[in-house]
């Protein structure tokens, strides 16, 4: 569900009208409708009630400090990937008591930041990394609270890309070795064993991945009571799929009653990182045509978006709907939907039967909340987009749009 809908042929977020924004933004532009990320976050959340619970939000699918604030006054709390990512979460105002670091490439510097913090966990993904953490955690007198991210092997039946949980993955420790690593961790002195995780993948569109996974997880769970570890978390990791075209993902109610079933009763606090489920078709990118160009293979509609801006198409051929701002009755055309990069790759959607635009009008790429403005860079030298916020009537900026001055700032041309 998502409150962006067409009024009188106009297509509004909640509101206050597309057109409307983009006369005074330009374009391109993302649009958040807050309202949506409210419904999403709290169906996620009550989906749950039933189990002690933390809803920590994957903020690598869209990691605007606006965003993050609204989750965490929400009661929310959010899965990191990186420092910087601790730095946004801290400054949004996300208490770092809900806050969990995953990640296979931490470095020295951003495990010292999250231990000084005093974040809720770190997911432990080699054995590398575990004696890395007791090392610092010794030198700055700490003991770690850490939990192992255990690779179940696990097909999620997702794009490869964003599989995570095969043997030939890079993330966690193979579930068979884990145990191993559990007892080492053990007798760390400056390690707290305070759970065990799980993520095998994005886009997720059944349930049975999931529960697959949580029953050699029981099983493991199983052999630390017997080794007399105690656990207090059980993090289930995200990747509940949205609809972009014809998918059709669980809805969050049925996805946690069939997680709770096989759990059973548990004396764990549950850690869920949903990401894409809540943000993904709480999005829109709104582009302007610039030009119609028919050739003699292929129609294209080229736009002032480009794979810079939303990445998905070009990286994994995503699938994003595209609509009119304005709907008009006109002959409709079978093109592709490019942008202004220099690659064939740039492109938004192929072979696509679209009303036949104008040079000027406007299109919204819809579904574009998750992994489309994170993944967004200065390629060709362009400026990243504005990011606005819809809230009822009103409509917030939460990013302005990059300057060309601000593009260089950090750059130096020394006297060569």
């Amino acid at each position: 569900m998502h409150h962006f809908q067409y009024k009188r042929n106009s297509l509004y977020a909640e509101a206050v009208s597309i057109q409307e924004i983009t006369h005074q933004m330009g374009t391109p532009c993302y649009i958040y409708s807050q309202a949506t990320l409210e419904r999403h976050f709290k169906t996620f959340d009550q989906a749950f009630s039933k189990l002690p619970h933390l809803i920590c939000y994957s903020q690598k699918a869209n990691s605007n400090l606006a965003l993050l604030r609204l989750f965490g006054r929400m009661g929310g709390g959010t899965d990191i990937v990186s420092g910087g990512e601790l730095y946004r979460a801290l400054k949004a105002g996300i208490p770092p008591e809900r806050i969990v670091y995953s990640g296979v490439g931490k470095t020295e510097e951003e495990i010292r930041y999250a231990l000084k913090e005093k974040i809720l966990l770190l997911n432990i993904e080699s054995p590398e990394e575990l004696k890395l953490v007791n090392e610092i955690a010794g030198r700055m007198k700490k003991k770690a609270p850490i939990s192992i991210r255990v690779n179940p092997d696990i097909d999620p039946k997702t794009h490869p890309y964003i599989s995570t949980g095969l043997k030939k993955n890079k993330f966690g420790i193979n579930i068979h070795q884990a145990l191993e690593e559990y007892r080492l961790a053990k007798n760390l002195p400056h390690i707290h064993i305070a759970g065990v995780d799980f993520h095998i993948g994005s886009q997720l569109l059944a349930t049975q991945p999931f529960l697959a996974a949580i029953q050699k997880l029981k099983k493991l769970i199983s052999q630390l009571i017997k080794m007399e570890i105690e656990i207090q978390y059980v993090d289930l990791g995200g990747g509940l799929g949205i609809t972009y075209d014809q998918e059709e993902p669980p809805h969050p109610k049925e996805y946690a009653k069939a997680i709770i079933q096989e759990l059973g009763e548990i004396p764990y606090t549950l850690i869920l990182e949903p990401g894409r489920v809540i943000v993904g078709n709480a999005g829109i990118l709104v582009t302007k045509v610039l030009y119609v160009k028919k050739g003699e293979k292929k129609n294209f509609i080229i736009v002032d978006a480009g794979m810079n801006d939303l990445l998905r198409p070009a990286l994994y051929g995503s699938y994003h709907h595209i609509q009119p701002v304005i709907r008009k009755n006109r002959t409709k055309i079978q093109a592709d939907v490019v942008g202004p990069i220099c690659e064939s790759s740039d492109f938004l959607a192929r072979d696509r039967m679209l009303s036949l635009p104008k040079s000027g009008e406007h299109l919204a790429v819809m579904s574009a909340g998750a992994y489309s403005f994170s993944m967004a860079s200065n390629y060709n030298s362009r400026p990243r987009p504005a990011e606005v916020m819809v809230e009822g009537r009103e409509f917030h900026v939460i990013r302005k749009r990059e300057t060309y001055a601000q593009m260089t700032a950090l750059e130096r041309m020394p006297e060569f």
